[in-house]
């Protein structure tokens, strides 16, 4: 039996969700929860209002004439400080952010929301403490900072660097970095603006002990880690297709070693596993694409 494509029945495509995605966190149009397109573009996506959910975190601020809000992380370990993070409220892009992106030729993927995998990253750091004692740390890629301030507020890292392609990002960073200074101790903590493609890295080249990110920045990562004595680069993404071998391969092109493990934390697991089995929190979970895997990057 022959169906027309332009009935009112038919579903749309998985690129016109997404286009649909992108349209409606640039002109902020209100939605009708139960519209099926709206249901469509929730299962197309692949962000998670709440990810693995492993650090709580609650509203604290957020003045309805900004796309800004406070929010309080709880980090799930005793005595351990809360976290208060400024970031942009989701779906809350405008045309701005996009040509800032085409200015400085990055992506806005770290102003867009907290992403899964920051979220885990910050929990494995939080659970890892003692690796990061005494020793210089640079995140790569951070978005609004929440792993390099919880591994600043809890190891005892000598030296935490939190940084980001993209100029606004920084912006949010710095801020939160002076919001929670005084969870710091004694490590010293600082933002920094580093483009994915920079060749050269004033006055941090082959200088630091550990390296945390969830991007493509394998050359960088290279040029940063330590020379002599041991260090890693410490990196969490889902497979993604073939993204993850073709920069994996790229780790290789520049003389480096990796290991991948798929079962790190026996909490994050059983968390992936639940979604795996219909855990309705997260709609269109997919391990291939939602499921962080752990790569130890060293020389």
């Amino acid at each position: 039996m022959e169906t027309n494509s332009n009935s009112a029945s038919s579903k749309p495509s998985a690129s016109s969700l997404r286009w649909r995605i992108l349209s409606r966190a640039v002109l902020h149009r209100a939605k009708n929860p139960e519209d099926e397109s709206q249901l469509g573009m929730k299962l197309i996506s692949r962000k998670a209002a709440k990810g693995f959910n492993l650090i709580p975190c609650q509203l604290l601020n957020h003045d309805h004439e900004s796309r800004d809000a406070q929010f309080c992380y709880t980090l799930p370990t005793q005595g351990c400080p809360k976290l208060v993070l400024t970031q942009r409220l989701n779906n809350n892009a405008d045309l701005t952010d996009f040509e800032i992106c085409n200015r400085h030729n990055i992506d806005n993927t770290g102003i867009v929301c907290q992403w899964p995998s920051e979220d885990v990253l910050a929990y494995y750091c939080l659970a890892h403490a003692d690796m990061f004692r005494s020793k210089r740390v640079i995140e790569l890629g951070s978005g609004y900072g929440l792993a390099g301030l919880t591994i600043a507020a809890t190891t005892e890292a000598l030296e935490v660097v939190i940084s980001d392609g993209n100029p606004q990002v920084v912006d949010y960073i710095l801020h939160n970095i002076n919001t929670n200074s005084g969870a710091f101790g004694e490590t010293r903590v600082k933002p920094m603006k580093l483009h994915w493609n920079e060749k050269e890295v004033s006055n941090l080249s082959h200088n630091f002990d550990i390296i945390e990110f969830h991007k493509d920045l394998a050359q960088v990562t290279e040029l940063l880690l330590k020379k002599s004595g041991p260090s890693e680069a410490i990196f969490f993404s889902p497979k993604r297709g073939n993204s993850l071998d073709k920069f994996l391969e790229e780790i290789k092109d520049n003389g480096l070693l990796f290991s991948i493990t798929e079962i790190y934390d026996t909490e994050i697991w059983n968390r992936h596993q639940q979604f795996m089995n219909g855990d309705e929190s997260w709609p269109g979970y997919e391990k291939d694409h939602c499921y962080p895997l752990l790569i130890r990057i060293t020389r």
